[in-house]
């Protein structure tokens, strides 16, 4: 009889000490914040893009199932060329989860699409408004506020791209010429 109560006595403490060593896993916030880390640290765009796959990743999770679903079939059928069907999902997305940055940049890329340019900026800003981190909605409305002649806010958009995006290529090349044209020429 002391074996068993001496053995349950030495294994307990071990199953919660080895409980102790496997550390926690790491919220959607802190995966996102070591991976934001990691991009700037890139040392080449080949070495960004799969860091920029992951946070991507990150930003397509909702939380919600129905939400997920809604953004599967809009991206489904987007991807087979029927618009119609797109704009109702992500409509959907953004009427049931109106806080998902992700609904509003998939909104603006169909009403860019589809010419109604006024929608989009507007969804592009709730969309960094939602997730100032979404450095593909920061260049979208980057380059739109450039064509509609804002250029010094498209510069101070390309440049917040350019922070957390540090070997984004096009970001760096239209903060040189903006930054020419919105600066001038430094001596």
């Amino acid at each position: 009889m002391r074996f068993p109560a001496f053995a349950a006595a030495f294994l307990i403490p071990l199953a919660a000490h080895a409980a102790e060593q496997k550390p926690a896993p790491l919220t959607t916030a802190q995966q996102l914040d070591k991976l934001f880390a990691d991009l700037a640290k890139a040392q080449s765009e080949d070495d960004a893009n799969p860091i920029q796959t992951q946070i991507e990743a990150l930003f397509q999770q909702s939380g919600s199932p129905t939400v997920d679903l809604l953004m599967a079939r809009g991206q489904s059928a987007l991807q087979s060329g029927d618009t119609g069907t797109a704009r109702k999902m992500f409509d959907s997305v953004t009427g049931l989860a109106p806080d998902f940055a992700e609904g509003w940049h998939m909104r603006a890329q169909l009403q860019a699409a589809a010419g109604d340019d006024t929608g989009a900026l507007l969804s592009l800003q709730k969309t960094v408004a939602l997730n100032p981190r979404e450095f593909n909605a920061l260049a979208h409305l980057a380059d739109m506020l450039d064509d509609y002649g804002d250029k010094k806010g498209a510069l101070a958009t390309y440049r917040k791209v350019q922070a957390l995006d540090p070997q984004n290529d096009a970001a760096k090349r239209a903060v040189r010429k903006l930054s020419r044209e919105v600066e001038g020429e430094k001596i």
